[in-house]
């Protein structure tokens, strides 16, 4: 199958690699040649797109819903022209796609995919990136985790897998959430919970606070119930969960630490994208 890799971070890369190791033809394009294996890449958009039946796209696929998301690349890739070139009969996948580009990729007959939106994709992605928060917080703290008050907010599926492994460092594992049946589901896995509305009583105690929330739930007023020696280190997505600028003026330190699997494991990352993007292909019956 021919296939084409837009732009991305190191798991698109070791993404290229994987797909053609499994004997697919793969372009790449949105990249500079020390990045990646010249002959995968091709010049032009118009050379990448050509005959390809998957159009493979990074995660995020953009921060500004224009331009493609490309760190390998000095040059902006506008999305519209990704979707104008291509053909009604190709597939387009990326994560975390906006209503604003699904309306784009619609208007020009391309059928497009969030992989994010994907159960195989988002659970097992949370590893690389629970374990890339905590690679993260060992080596901001001057302090070890274990024995340690670490609150986490949020128990989604990333809060969930962020917790077990916190636990299995022997971590004071609190947990914040809102709804009553996850606060009892928290509570039946060993953990603390932290109803939200009672979050100010809880922030003083922290060493560490990892917010999984993309809202803003660490806001101006909560922040001032936080020491100046906690350590935040916020992995959701935009527009992310605290306010960074009175953060900022309270010199506490904050880490957005967004994109980790492609930073911290992008093999891993890089397989788990292979095998969900497989498992599309083969749902979708794409040749």
């Amino acid at each position: 199958m021919k296939l084409t890799i837009l732009g991305g971070d190191g798991r698109s890369i070791r993404l290229a690699y994987l797909l053609e190791e499994d004997g697919h033809d793969v372009k790449a394009f949105g990249f500079k040649e020390d990045h990646i294996n010249k002959l995968l890449l091709s010049h032009t958009l118009d050379e990448a797109l050509d005959k390809s039946s998957v159009v493979i796209g990074p995660i995020p696929l953009s921060h500004d819903e224009v331009y493609l998301n490309t760190p390998f690349h000095p040059e902006k890739i506008p999305l519209e022209d990704i979707f104008k070139k291509m053909k009604p009969d190709q597939v387009f996948m990326a994560g975390k796609i906006s209503e604003e580009v699904y309306n784009l990729a619609k208007t020009n007959n391309i059928k497009a995919v969030d992989l994010m939106n994907r159960e195989e994709m988002s659970v097992l992605n949370g590893i690389p990136t629970a374990e890339g928060a905590i690679q993260v917080a060992m080596e901001e703290m001057d302090i070890v985790l274990h024995g340690a008050n670490a609150l986490v907010l949020g128990f989604g599926r990333m809060g969930k897998i962020l917790c077990k492994k916190l636990q299995g460092l022997d971590v004071n594992v609190y947990v914040g959430a809102r709804k009553v049946k996850d606060l009892a589901w928290i509570e039946s896995y060993g953990y603390i919970p932290v109803n939200l509305v009672e979050l100010n009583a809880y922030l003083k105690n922290m060493d560490v606070i990892f917010n999984t929330i993309p809202s803003m739930v660490l806001d101006g007023e909560r922040i001032l119930n936080i020491n100046q020696d906690t350590l935040i280190v916020d992995i959701a997505s935009v527009p992310g969960g605290v306010d960074l600028e009175k953060a900022k003026d309270l010199n506490i330190k904050v880490i957005w630490a967004l994109g980790l699997p492609g930073k911290v494991a992008p093999k891993t990352a890089a397989m788990i994208l292979k095998n969900t993007i497989t498992n599309i292909i083969e749902e979708l019956g794409v040749l």
